[in-house]
Protein backbone atom coordinates (compact mmCIF):
# COMPACT_ATOMS: atom_id res chain seq x y z
CA UNK A 1 0.00 0.00 0.00
CA UNK A 2 1.34 3.19 -0.59
CA UNK A 3 0.31 7.15 0.04
CA UNK A 4 -1.04 9.45 -2.21
CA UNK A 5 -0.50 13.44 -0.91
CA UNK A 6 -2.15 16.65 -2.34
CA UNK A 7 -1.59 19.82 -2.18
CA UNK A 8 -5.08 21.72 -3.54
CA UNK A 9 -5.12 25.03 -4.85
CA UNK A 10 -8.15 26.77 -6.70
CA UNK A 11 -6.92 25.98 -10.02
CA UNK A 12 -4.74 23.13 -9.70
CA UNK A 13 -4.17 19.81 -7.49
CA UNK A 14 -0.45 18.92 -7.14
CA UNK A 15 -0.22 15.21 -6.74
CA UNK A 16 2.87 12.80 -4.82
CA UNK A 17 3.14 8.89 -4.06
CA UNK A 18 5.12 7.24 -1.89
CA UNK A 19 6.70 4.13 -2.56
CA UNK A 20 5.65 0.86 -1.15
CA UNK A 21 8.11 0.86 1.75
CA UNK A 22 7.00 4.48 2.76
CA UNK A 23 10.36 6.27 2.58
CA UNK A 24 10.20 8.32 -0.37
CA UNK A 25 7.67 10.67 -1.85
CA UNK A 26 7.59 11.19 -6.09
CA UNK A 27 5.76 13.78 -7.93
CA UNK A 28 2.70 12.13 -9.93
CA UNK A 29 1.28 15.18 -11.44
CA UNK A 30 -0.63 18.31 -11.64
CA UNK A 31 -4.65 18.21 -12.06
CA UNK A 32 -6.05 21.11 -13.49
CA UNK A 33 -9.59 21.69 -11.99
CA UNK A 34 -12.59 21.69 -13.87
CA UNK A 35 -15.29 20.34 -11.62
CA UNK A 36 -15.42 18.86 -8.50
CA UNK A 37 -16.96 15.61 -10.31
CA UNK A 38 -14.59 15.55 -12.34
CA UNK A 39 -11.31 16.43 -9.77
CA UNK A 40 -12.58 13.29 -7.86
CA UNK A 41 -12.77 10.90 -10.42
CA UNK A 42 -9.18 11.62 -11.05
CA UNK A 43 -8.07 11.52 -7.61
CA UNK A 44 -10.29 7.79 -7.57
CA UNK A 45 -8.68 6.49 -10.57
CA UNK A 46 -4.96 7.82 -8.88
CA UNK A 47 -5.96 5.61 -5.63
CA UNK A 48 -6.61 2.67 -7.12
CA UNK A 49 -3.85 3.01 -9.72
CA UNK A 50 -1.16 3.13 -7.22
CA UNK A 51 -2.96 1.20 -4.64
CA UNK A 52 -3.23 3.73 -2.16
CA UNK A 53 -4.36 3.24 2.09
CA UNK A 54 -3.54 7.05 2.79
CA UNK A 55 -4.10 10.06 1.39
CA UNK A 56 -2.35 12.94 2.89
CA UNK A 57 -3.50 16.40 2.11
CA UNK A 58 -1.42 19.37 3.09
CA UNK A 59 -3.49 22.05 5.27
CA UNK A 60 -2.32 25.61 4.88
CA UNK A 61 -2.04 27.20 7.91
CA UNK A 62 -1.29 30.54 9.05
CA UNK A 63 2.14 31.36 10.64
CA UNK A 64 0.66 31.29 14.08
CA UNK A 65 -1.12 27.89 13.52
CA UNK A 66 -4.28 28.58 13.04
CA UNK A 67 -6.97 27.78 10.27
CA UNK A 68 -7.92 30.75 7.75
CA UNK A 69 -10.72 30.86 4.99
CA UNK A 70 -8.12 28.80 2.63
CA UNK A 71 -7.60 26.54 5.04
CA UNK A 72 -11.41 25.95 5.52
CA UNK A 73 -11.42 25.42 1.52
CA UNK A 74 -8.34 22.14 2.25
CA UNK A 75 -10.63 20.65 5.06
CA UNK A 76 -13.74 20.92 3.41
CA UNK A 77 -12.17 19.40 0.15
CA UNK A 78 -10.61 16.59 2.58
CA UNK A 79 -14.25 15.82 3.78
CA UNK A 80 -15.61 15.40 0.12
CA UNK A 81 -12.43 13.14 -0.66
CA UNK A 82 -13.47 10.92 2.07
CA UNK A 83 -17.20 10.66 1.14
CA UNK A 84 -15.94 10.06 -2.40
CA UNK A 85 -13.50 7.11 -1.31
CA UNK A 86 -14.73 6.21 2.24
CA UNK A 87 -12.30 3.05 1.90
CA UNK A 88 -9.31 5.09 2.36
CA UNK A 89 -7.62 7.06 5.18
CA UNK A 90 -7.47 10.91 5.01
CA UNK A 91 -5.46 12.93 7.13
CA UNK A 92 -4.68 16.63 7.08
CA UNK A 93 -0.86 17.68 7.71
CA UNK A 94 0.44 21.10 8.22
CA UNK A 95 1.87 22.64 5.06
CA UNK A 96 3.40 25.71 5.86
CA UNK A 97 5.96 26.75 3.53
CA UNK A 98 6.14 23.84 1.58
CA UNK A 99 5.35 25.49 -1.76
CA UNK A 100 8.38 27.82 -0.90
CA UNK A 101 10.64 24.66 -0.05
CA UNK A 102 9.90 23.64 -3.46
CA UNK A 103 10.05 26.78 -5.38
CA UNK A 104 13.44 27.38 -3.46
CA UNK A 105 14.65 23.52 -4.66
CA UNK A 106 13.81 24.29 -7.88
CA UNK A 107 15.36 27.47 -8.28
CA UNK A 108 18.57 26.03 -7.18
CA UNK A 109 18.58 22.70 -9.92
CA UNK A 110 17.79 26.31 -11.96
CA UNK A 111 14.64 25.42 -13.37
CA UNK A 112 13.26 27.99 -15.57
CA UNK A 113 10.56 30.51 -14.45
CA UNK A 114 7.97 28.88 -17.28
CA UNK A 115 8.82 25.03 -16.13
CA UNK A 116 8.63 25.97 -12.75
CA UNK A 117 5.15 27.14 -12.78
CA UNK A 118 3.72 24.44 -14.66
CA UNK A 119 5.12 21.93 -11.95
CA UNK A 120 5.81 23.53 -8.47
CA UNK A 121 2.49 22.30 -7.18
CA UNK A 122 3.71 18.58 -7.73
CA UNK A 123 6.89 19.67 -5.94
CA UNK A 124 4.75 21.09 -2.96
CA UNK A 125 2.88 17.55 -2.84
CA UNK A 126 6.60 15.78 -3.01
CA UNK A 127 7.59 18.27 -0.13
CA UNK A 128 4.15 17.82 2.20
CA UNK A 129 4.65 13.73 1.07
CA UNK A 130 8.03 13.35 2.05
CA UNK A 131 7.47 15.36 5.26
CA UNK A 132 4.75 13.16 6.40
CA UNK A 133 6.96 10.16 5.70
CA UNK A 134 9.91 11.27 7.43
CA UNK A 135 7.28 11.66 10.76
CA UNK A 136 6.64 7.86 10.15
CA UNK A 137 7.76 5.43 12.60
CA UNK A 138 10.19 3.77 11.52
CA UNK A 139 11.10 -0.18 12.15
CA UNK A 140 14.40 -1.50 12.40
CA UNK A 141 15.27 -3.03 8.71
CA UNK A 142 18.00 -4.87 10.03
Amino acid sequence: MRILALDVGDKTIGVAVSDELLLTAQGVEVIKRTSPERDMLRLKHLIAEFNVSTVVVGLPKNMNGTIGPRGQLVEQFTLELSECCPSIQTKLWDERLSTVAAERALISADVSRAKRKKIIDKMAAVFILQGYLDSLPRRNLS
